[in-house]
């Protein structure tokens, strides 16, 4: 008997250090997770998304702006139709009104079929009081469905991207997708880029609810306001970059070429002006398209450069006074130059006995180039190419830049063919910012499309302009030069009278699985004009042109036809 009483009142006493424990544990150390918890359990949160920023044009016209589009939800409390009946109802009015291709091809009843299913699934979740149906409604839809009286059916404004301008500058606005959460995110371009200024701050709403999950109407309630995303103002000029998108889709189109890039920049801010390529996409249904066109290739696409290269290393050898526009080439330029197993000839194999340094780049004579780089050095060459910022970002304000690196070791065959810009590579905005130096007095700038961030305050982003690589002195001498090359040149019959235009010819052969293929090329021509007080530097370049492997039959003339339209645009009067 005795040990049995023992026994219970040990019991009991361990029973009562157990209750003590566990209500220690509520009581003190889970004290306020549980507070928090009935918080959440007697309180509802709702996300008010933030109105997206705008992106303008230097005139301030919107080329990104937002337009009105619809969430519908089910708040469960209130619905008095079963699952199945409603989904019945409203499965033919929240079709996604933008499908992807493969979406679109199946039969409307099947594609109202899958929707059906969908809701009922989410209409039977007993978890959730607030269910999202439907996103991005256009009006027409939300006023079908709010015309049908269903209770516990509601919608909340929102607004998606609205282009005033088609797929005017695709490459370079990027468009707005989802992330992994569902919401909002700017991809490629200025979207990605600037995403955290565009997007704005959502705003929260919360309420007490009872116990059926119904808003108390004195209960407590709390708004935090959100935030419109800021706005980008651009340095583009609209005019402009219509004129490019124009000339770039006829040019592409004339010459047979697969695609093609053209990029205008001012080289003594690095503003923008206007960059197109083709072929594009249309941001409002970029799901439809391959996502390789969604990279800007201006920026993200590497290619030999051809003969636009040999500015920069003819610029390297006055910089470093090996020689002078009439210094005179050796016997170097009297025929084909043999090195290692590899021979090396001109673009005509033509050659010229005695011809200066200005003739060499006139003649865009590839041994002349093999006398300048031996010249210059191994160590200066690499180093020049490193100084014009070949190899490396430029830091452009686009998410997609790319760069392709440098070779670690050079031998002398690389020596050779980097003077006239094969064997290394590029992109369109490196050789842009590198030719600016040479139009601007000899510094490197940073290229930019935004000129200002709007919102609360304004936020003018200021010119970058970088290290010096040439003198004044050496970027005139060359300014010249490249004016001859014109002037001289095989396309001198295409370039606009009365302007005073430097620039150069490019054709670079494309490396196809280890060895270049003689008829695909890459056609280019880089210049800036007005040669004495430039007003842009453009490269145009145009991938496997088909009527003319030559870059003085495709690319140069396209640059000229834009040429004539950048410099009515940007008030520049010829000077006779």
């Amino acid at each position: 008997m005795t040990s049995r009483l023992t026994s219970l009142k040990f019991t009991l006493l361990l029973l009562s250090a157990i209750l003590l424990v566990r209500l220690f544990y509520w009581q003190v150390l889970s004290a306020d997770k549980l507070a928090a918890l009935a918080q959440t359990q007697r309180t509802s949160t709702r996300t008010i998304p933030a109105q997206r920023g705008r992106i303008l044009a230097s005139d301030g016209f919107a080329l990104v702006s937002n337009t009105p589009s619809y969430l519908a939800y089910a708040y469960t409390p209130d619905l008095t139709t079963d699952p199945a009946t409603l989904a019945q109802s409203l499965a033919p009015y929240l079709l996604n009104p933008d499908p992807d291709a493969t979406e679109a091809a199946k039969p409307v009843d099947q594609r109202i079929r899958e929707e059906r299913n969908d809701l009922i699934d989410k209409l039977t979740d007993t978890t959730k009081t607030w269910i999202p149906l439907g996103r991005n409604l256009k009006p027409a839809a939300r006023d079908t469905i709010a015309a049908l009286n269903l209770p516990g059916i509601g919608f909340d404004e929102q607004k998606i991207r609205f282009y005033p301008e088609a797929s005017t500058s695709a490459h370079l606005l990027g468009f707005v997708g989802r992330d992994a959460a569902g919401d909002p995110q700017g991809y490629f371009g200025l979207e990605g880029y600037y995403d955290l200024e565009l997007r704005g701050k959502a705003g929260l709403v919360r309420q007490e609810k009872d116990a059926s999950g119904k808003p108390i109407v004195i209960g407590a309630y709390s708004q935090t306001a959100g935030r419109t995303g800021r706005d980008l103002q651009l340095y583009l000029n609209r005019a402009l970059q219509h004129s490019v998108e124009k000339h770039l889709k006829e040019g592409i189109k004339k010459y047979g070429a697969v695609s093609g890039e053209v990029v205008l920049m001012d080289p003594s801010t690095g503003a923008i002006l206007a960059m197109a390529s083709q072929p594009s996409y249309d941001q409002s249904s970029f799901i439809d398209y391959p996502t390789a066109l969604y990279k800007n290739p201006a920026v993200a696409s590497a290619y030999e450069p051809g003969s636009t290269f040999k500015v920069l290393i003819m610029a390297a050898a006055l910089q470093e006074g090996v020689v002078t526009p009439d210094t005179i080439c050796d016997d170097t330029c009297n025929g084909a130059v043999k090195i290692d197993k590899y021979t090396i000839k001109t673009w005509n194999d033509k050659y010229y006995q005695d011809e200066t340094m200005a003739e060499v780049l006139a003649h865009s004579d590839n041994t002349g180039m093999i006398f300048v780089s031996r010249k210059l050095g191994r160590d200066k060459e690499i180093e020049y190419i490193k100084k014009f910022g070949i190899g490396q970002l430029t830091g452009i304000d686009l998410q997609d830049e790319a760069s392709p690196t440098l070779r670690d070791k050079w031998n002398e065959v690389d020596l050779a063919t980097a003077s006239f810009g094969q064997g290394l590579a590029t992109t369109a905005i490196q050789m842009v910012r590198a030719v600016s130096a040479i139009a601007n007095g000899g510094n490197l700038v940073t290229p930019r499309l935004v000129h200002q961030v709007i919102g609360d305050q304004t936020i003018t982003i200021e010119p970058q302009i970088g290290p010096r690589v040439i003198s004044p002195e050496t970027a005139a001498a060359m300014t010249e030069m490249m004016v001859t090359a014109v002037e001289k040149g095989d396309a001198a019959w295409a370039s606009p009278k009365g302007y005073k235009i430097a620039g150069k010819t490019g054709t670079a052969q494309i490396a196809v699985s280890g060895h270049y293929d003689t008829q695909k090329t890459i056609g280019s021509f880089i210049g800036f004009a007005p040669a004495d007080h430039p007003k842009f530097v453009m490269l145009v370049k145009l991938t496997e042109p088909s009527t003319s492997q030559w870059g003085s039959e495709t690319a140069a003339p396209l640059w000229f036809d834009i040429a004539k339209d950048a410099l009515y645009i940007l008030g520049v009067a010829p000077t006779q």
